[in-house]
């Protein structure tokens, strides 16, 4: 079921965003092509990165006062060529048109452009190679691309195929001011947590590689040529701090919208319950990597479980519960 009224809607901007999604999709095939062939044919070349580190501030040593300088990271070596940079090029590309996609989408409906989940898939998959172009830049990560660029692919073919609806005005219980304060919140952390999910598991690979290189053998393929574990974990762990306060607030706007829409804030809806489930998945993971308990391996598998956990609330538990076709 569908809710659209056809005579609300600019049928020339629908037109555009319906051939943005698809122009979108082959682009990101094609950066996703020049990926792969840089992983798997590039120069094993090595990274200059940086970490954060604290060390005393100031002529006083006995201030106390730290402050975090940049200093040079252990070596770090992927794959590179000029198709990565290609690949890069090509990535903003389908960026650009999924922004305009999404403000075609907005003027067609004469709304805010997240009331569905096809929506919300494209706006979730757009914030995800946002980060990833980000971390491309910041930590010459663009090693994920290729890892990055098959979830959002897979999801923008779903919500192609099973999850489209036409442009239209939003169901009356979505008419609410907090659509935009709370689905974006929950879209932009949602976006950063699938990179930082992605590059866990690669870090897991990469971490299994390094241990079997260490006992003698040789790694053959992309996982011998993936960056040291250490860079990975610590693109992995930027993300989720800059996700997991996103993540909260959308969960406390969500509440208040709750409060303003029935009256309660909290009545262990399923998405409520999922949500929170996440939050305390982050927030152990946060926990174990202050306190130094968990480190390695164990934070990455408690990252990949938090990134399990929101995908299930984002799509099973909004199709088991509340339809496809429901605010995300």
């Amino acid at each position: 079921m569908t809710y659209t009224l056809a005579a609300s809607v600019n049928e020339s901007m629908a037109s555009l965003s319906d051939t943005l999604v698809i122009a979108m999709i082959v682009t990101y095939a094609a950066a996703l092509f020049l990926f792969a062939v840089e992983a798997a044919y590039g120069k094993n070349t090595k990274l200059k990165a940086g970490k954060l580190m604290p060390v005393g501030a100031g002529d006083d040593a006995d201030s106390g006062i730290e402050v975090s300088v940049r200093t040079t990271e252990g070596e770090a070596r992927a794959s590179q060529s000029v198709l990565g940079k290609l690949a890069i090029g090509v990535t903003a590309l389908g960026f650009t048109m999924g922004v305009a996609q999404i403000v075609a989408r907005g003027l067609a409906a004469g709304r805010w452009p997240w009331g569905n989940m096809f929506e919300f898939v494209v706006a979730l998959c757009l914030v995800a190679v946002g980060a990833l172009l980000y971390a491309s830049v910041r930590y010459q990560a663009r090693f994920l691309g290729g890892f990055v660029l098959v979830p959002v692919l897979i999801l923008l073919g779903i919500g192609v195929k099973w999850l489209y609806v036409d442009p239209g005005p939003l169901i009356p219980a979505l008419h609410s001011y907090w659509v935009p304060i709370h689905v974006t919140a929950t879209i932009v952390a949602g976006g950063a947590f699938m990179v930082s999910g992605v590059a866990a598991v690669t870090y897991l690979v990469s971490h299994r590689s390094e241990a079997r290189r260490a006992a003698g053998e040789e790694i053959a393929g992309i996982a011998g040529r993936l960056p040291s574990p250490e860079l990975l974990d610590r693109i992995s762990h930027r993300l989720i701090l800059f996700a997991f306060p996103l993540w909260t607030f959308g969960i406390v706007a969500g509440s208040v919208w709750a409060d303003e829409a029935w009256g309660r804030f909290w009545g262990w809806d399923p998405k409520e319950v999922w949500s929170f489930i996440s939050w305390v998945v982050y927030a152990a993971y946060l926990h174990a990597r202050a306190t130094g308990g968990w480190r390695g391996p164990k934070s990455a598998w408690i990252n990949v479980l938090g990134f399990a956990t929101v995908m299930f609330n984002f799509f099973a538990v909004n199709y088991l519960f509340s339809g496809l076709h429901s605010y995300a």
